[in-house]
């Protein structure tokens, strides 16, 4: 994204590894909670241990609020279960990926699910952050009228043909 962010809220994100039911895979991997806030607590360190599933604080990310998506993130919050997008990467380390960023933006989020390698995640949006993101519309949002484009007029006659070709010939 780029640096024409209004808002920036700091979280930590939590993700859960457990080992697969699949010949091809060792272990699964996925976030499951935002923290508003990041604690002081190292990327990657594990948080829970318990039989094949192992939970670790991720590390940092930056949620970024720009004032030409407030109509996303209303949209979001309208819901009634308002999301996070959590982005993460394939990588080479114990737990598999590397944390890239979180977003409020539902367009965002879901446009990221379909391409690449990335593992994408919908979390809940806590309460203190959807909070921030409400306060954040009320301040920046504008409504956009529809404008319906009208046709250009000003040519007479019948739209052109096919290109190089006329009627007549044969």
């Amino acid at each position: 994204m780029t640096s024409t962010a209004l808002a920036r809220i700091p979280v930590g994100v939590v993700v859960e590894r457990h080992k697969a039911k699949s010949p091809w895979l060792d272990f699964l991997c996925r976030p499951v909670a935002v923290l508003a806030g990041v604690p002081a607590t190292a990327p990657w360190t594990v948080i829970r241990s318990a039989g094949d599933v192992t939970t670790f604080y991720a590390g940092e990310a930056v949620i970024e609020l720009h004032r030409t998506e407030t109509a996303n993130y209303r949209d979001n919050l309208a819901s009634g279960t308002p999301k996070l997008w959590v982005v993460m990467r394939p990588a080479e380390r114990e737990v598999g990926f590397d944390l890239l960023f979180v977003t409020a933006d539902p367009a965002e989020g879901e446009a990221l699910t379909g391409a690449g390698n990335d593992l994408v995640e919908a979390v809940a949006m806590p309460a203190l952050i959807s909070g921030i993101v409400e306060s954040f519309i009320a301040l920046h949002h504008v409504e956009q009228s529809f404008f319906k484009r009208q046709r250009d007029r000003s040519t007479s006659g019948p739209p052109a043909r096919g290109a190089g070709g006329s009627e007549d010939e044969g």
